[in-house]
């Protein structure tokens, strides 16, 4: 008999298969003399639309609300359909004796096989493979302990709890809100709660009022010192009388050193990543979106197999990990890294709590180097900035702490107290992995910049050879960056209204709004349902989103609810909990949202309407900003007709050197830039071939072609096919 492995990707599945010597073609899948191997293509079997449980629900009626099947159906996806076919002939063979769920490591990986074997009615023995990384030694060592597929049955059922839950109130609660105010629109557990963050914020902004404050610094020819107000320890003042008396009192003094104070200090290395504290720093430093961020590690973990499990929300490694480290050392020892990781080859390692703690990985350990060697030339630049990130973090924890000596001074002048500080850096540490990249930052909140100090000692008198005052203004919170929200979504403790202990606890225990691996694709959706938009690296909500919020029931704005959720949801993955117990809550949940929005008297008013019609049905169209586009959207979902006015390209402005749009009218293709210029396309064209830029006509039609096809990608939510029957009135 054989065994049949289930793979969530054909890439993977053909690693497997290649390791494990199975070569032969076998519809849509590959056999040797022990194991089959086939894959699925992500998800191909999903929860069933509502339409499939009655036919009253074809008709979004809110009289036909709330839909509560009493046993949810699963349905293959129409898409994915021939594939499922080629997985079920494979089940059913009579030499398969037992299947191996190799799909990913985790809750989402878990649901996309036991769906699978559920919808084709499969009961045959099953096993698990657990694996980190896809190269040939960890899919070896994974095939030599595989699990009992029963060990995963509680992580089956919390995955198939959250999937549930998610449609009874996607479902419910955007049916109800598209028919009470006849218009598109939808609602989530993690989606509503975090416009919700972003609507806090921008309502801090608009209300803040800037206040300006004073200072005052003197020089005394080698040090610079800041005045410190001795009761507050603050080096500003709102009162600018204060800071002019003082300015003229320091006329003709000295000032006399009262404290010389130093001490060493020894700083480690920040953590290793963890998905999101990666896509922070690409969003920071590279402007990659969080789910392009995604998209990058994933061909770096299934395709190069040069990177680990991208999908985790650990920043720590367990022992077992530990003890290969050296190896993954010298899988990096090339060019760059070469030097860097050999001196730690030479040596024992330094391996402490600070980054190898069992406790702290559960399913998966942080991001970090395989063992497979590395070839970059075969990277694309942006696999290549994000395995560097990734391989110098690795490095730096390795390296012992940066150690420098911080010098603190205090002194006195007409009767008033002054600061200064600097330091001296004994050893770089970890520092010189980042070769200078990673500079602490000068302007610090004390108000004190580190400087280059002379030797002082305590009772010396230095001479005021300049005063001045120094003022500004407080500034507004920053309207939220890719980066900044990723971060608000792990940690919304702060954006609550609510300072609730346990649910404090809860919500760091769980990690916030979504789990690691959603948030990204969460953004992406607020993008593509024209709820947030971008202005340069800011996100602002839209009027649609802000009457959204006004609308959806209170506890859905709650990041609180989400983190219930996922606390009863880890509770069920380790058996600690019953999966009926937390089905009977979303069930009267959902009942409760549903009567909330039925007996809401709100109005919602497109405030996006523009004087177009559309050319297919006749109705007004909509002007939206997505996140590379501006464009014209039919209001009527059932429609669905779009038309692109602009879109952002990567072509620079010749003036500013800044990203110029692209609008077509009549056919023809011009670049705009914020700054004035215009250049048509086959200027632009010229005048880059003459520039010797090395873009040929082919590569101008294949970039034009690839922003054609994006622009043609869906931009409707989630709930997009479930939506696409509804009729609006004009």
């Amino acid at each position: 008999m054989k065994s049949l492995v289930i793979a969530e990707k054909p890439s993977v599945g053909r690693d497997i298969a290649r390791v494990l010597h199975c070569s032969k073609p076998s519809g849509g899948a590959l056999e040797g003399d022990k194991y089959v191997v086939t894959w699925a293509l992500g998800h191909l079997v999903t929860l069933a639309d509502p339409e499939e449980y009655d036919k009253k629900y074809q008709k979004w009626d809110m009289v036909t609300l709330p839909m509560m099947p009493e046993k949810m159906q699963l349905v293959v996806i129409r898409q994915t359909a021939r594939q499922y076919q080629t997985v079920k002939t494979q089940l059913y063979r009579k030499d398969i004796g037992e299947v191996i769920i190799a799909t990913d490591a985790g809750r989402e990986g878990e649901l996309v096989a036991r769906w699978i074997l559920e919808k084709a009615g499969c009961h045959k023995p099953i096993k698990r493979l657990w694996i980190s990384s896809v190269t040939d030694k960890a899919i070896k060592e994974g095939f030599a302990h595989l699990s009992d597929g029963r060990k995963y049955q509680h992580l089956y059922e919390a995955a198939v709890c959250r999937a549930e839950a998610d449609w009874l109130v996607g479902m419910n609660g955007t049916r109800a809100l598209t028919c009470k105010h006849n218009a598109q629109l939808s609602c989530g557990r993690v989606q509503t709660p975090t416009i919700a963050m972003i609507a806090r914020r921008e309502q801090q902004i608009r209300a803040f009022q800037p206040q300006e404050y004073y200072g005052v610094q003197i020089q005394d020819g080698q040090i610079r010192w800041t005045w410190q107000d001795e009761k507050s320890g603050s080096y500003r003042t709102f009162a600018r009388d204060r800071a002019e008396k003082l300015l003229g009192d320091l006329k003709g003094r000295q000032l006399t050193v009262t404290e010389v104070k130093e001490s060493k200090s020894s700083v480690l290395s920040p953590g290793l990543y963890d998905l999101t504290e990666l896509q922070r720093d690409a969003s920071r430093m590279f402007g990659y979106s969080a789910k392009q961020t995604l998209n990058i590690m994933q061909q770096l973990y299934e395709h190069h197999k040069v990177l680990t499990y991208p999908r985790t929300d650990s920043r720590y490694i367990s022992k077992d990990v530990a003890e290969t480290i050296k190896e993954r050392l010298r899988a990096i020892s090339i060019g760059q890294y070469k030097k860097l990781a050999g001196s730690l080859i030479m040596q024992p390692l330094r391996l402490n709590k600070s980054f190898v703690d069992d406790k702290k990985v559960s399913d998966h350990h942080a991001i970090i180097p395989t063992e497979q060697f590395v070839q970059m030339e075969k990277m694309s630049t942006e696999e290549r900035r994000i395995y560097d990130l990734v391989v110098r973090r690795f490095l730096s924890v390795l390296y012992p702490p940066c150690v420098y000596m911080q010098t603190s001074l205090k002194g006195e002048a007409a009767g008033q107290n002054f600061a200064a500080k600097g330091k001296v850096m004994l050893d770089q540490g970890w520092r010189v992995v980042y070769d200078r990249q990673q500079e602490e930052e000068d302007d610090r909140e004390d108000g004190l910049k580190e400087q280059n100090l002379p030797s002082i000692k305590k009772g010396d008198h230095r001479e005021i050879l300049k005063a001045e005052l120094t003022r500004g203004k407080t500034k507004p919170p920053a309207y939220f960056t890719e980066a900044t929200l990723l971060s608000a979504m792990e940690n919304p403790v702060k954006y609550m209204d609510s300072r609730d202990a346990q649910m404090v606890k809860t919500l760091g225990e769980t990690g916030g709004l979504g789990t690691v691996a959603t948030r990204a694709d969460i953004i992406e959706k607020l993008f593509n349902s024209f709820l947030m938009e971008k202005r340069g690296n800011e996100i602002h909500l839209t009027g649609k989103a802000r009457q959204l919020l006004s609308l959806v029931p209170e506890d859905l704005k709650k990041p609180e609810l989400t983190a219930d959720w996922e606390m009863k949801l880890s509770r069920i993955a380790k058996g600690e909990m019953k999966r009926d117990v937390f089905m009977k809550e979303i069930d009267a949940y959902t009942r409760e949202i549903v009567e909330e929005i039925k007996a809401d008297d709100g109005v919602f008013r497109h405030d996006n309407l523009t004087s177009h019609k559309c050319p297919v049905c006749g109705k007004r169209m909509l002007a939206v900003n997505g996140k590379q586009a501006k464009m014209l959207v039919c209001q009527d979902r059932e429609c669905g007709h779009r038309e692109v006015i602009s879109r952002v390209t990567n072509a620079r402005c010749p003036n500013c050197h800044k990203k110029m749009e692209m609008y077509e009218k009549g056919g023809e293709k011009t670049f705009i830039c914020k700054c004035g210029y215009k250049e048509r396309l086959s200027a632009f064209q010229a005048r880059r071939e003459k520039e010797g830029a090395g873009v040929s006509k082919k590569d101008v039609q294949r970039y034009l072609n690839k922003q054609k096809k994006e622009a043609q990608e869906p931009v409707n939510n989630a709930f997009a096919q479930a939506l696409a029957g509804i009729k609006l009135d004009k």
